[in-house]
């Protein structure tokens, strides 16, 4: 009887251990990221927090407030992040195709190793400007839900679109692309 009554108690435990599993997946699946990400598909321009962070890429450090008259492209990674791997080479081109056009893609990283970031760059060879937020001190004022999040923000620094996940489908470019059109011409 006591077997049976720990066997049952098992079963009982391991089944509410798939049931918060399942729950944290649907959770994740179904994040439309923070409140700029939900103003922003809500039409709304928030005003982007800014920050002024070490830059990995230079010497120095970068506040995100002096790029106004720029789009922004503003990536949030980081090296251990699949699918941030998956998008980088994307994020590359995007950058070395409108750069010339007052197109600035920053790529943010946090919760993550200096020397992980350095080498993440240095192996998708990326030149765009790169910041350092090892302990992600930054990411909670922007509402990022996960890694990756893309936000796209116009010449004044406010929220034109963001995009949650990866930037790697097709749909998910070409949304980019118009968001980056869009803050182009505000």
């Amino acid at each position: 009887m006591a077997r049976r009554a720990k066997l049952a108690g098992q079963g009982v435990a391991i089944g509410l251990v798939v049931l918060l599993f399942a729950l944290l997946a649907w959770s994740l699946a179904s994040s439309e990221g923070g409140d700029l990400a939900s103003a922003a598909a809500r039409g709304d321009r928030p005003q982007a927090p800014d920050f002024t962070l070490e830059r990995l890429d230079a010497d120095g450090e970068l506040t995100l407030s002096s790029l106004r008259g720029k789009a922004v492209v503003l990536n949030v990674w980081a090296s251990w992040c699949i699918p941030c791997k998956e998008e980088a080479p994307y994020l590359e081109r995007l950058w070395r195709e409108n750069r010339g056009r007052g197109v600035v893609v920053v790529g943010l990283d946090a919760k993550d190793f200096r020397k992980d970031a350095l080498a993440f760059a240095e192996r998708f060879d990326l030149t765009f400007p790169l910041v350092y937020d090892g302990p992600g001190e930054t990411l909670a004022r922007f509402g990022v839900t996960g890694f990756p999040e893309t936000f796209v923000l116009d010449r004044d620094g406010r929220v034109v679109d963001v995009l949650v996940g990866a930037v790697n489908a097709d749909a998910d470019r070409a949304r980019l692309e118009r968001a980056v059109e869009r803050a182009l011409a505000s």
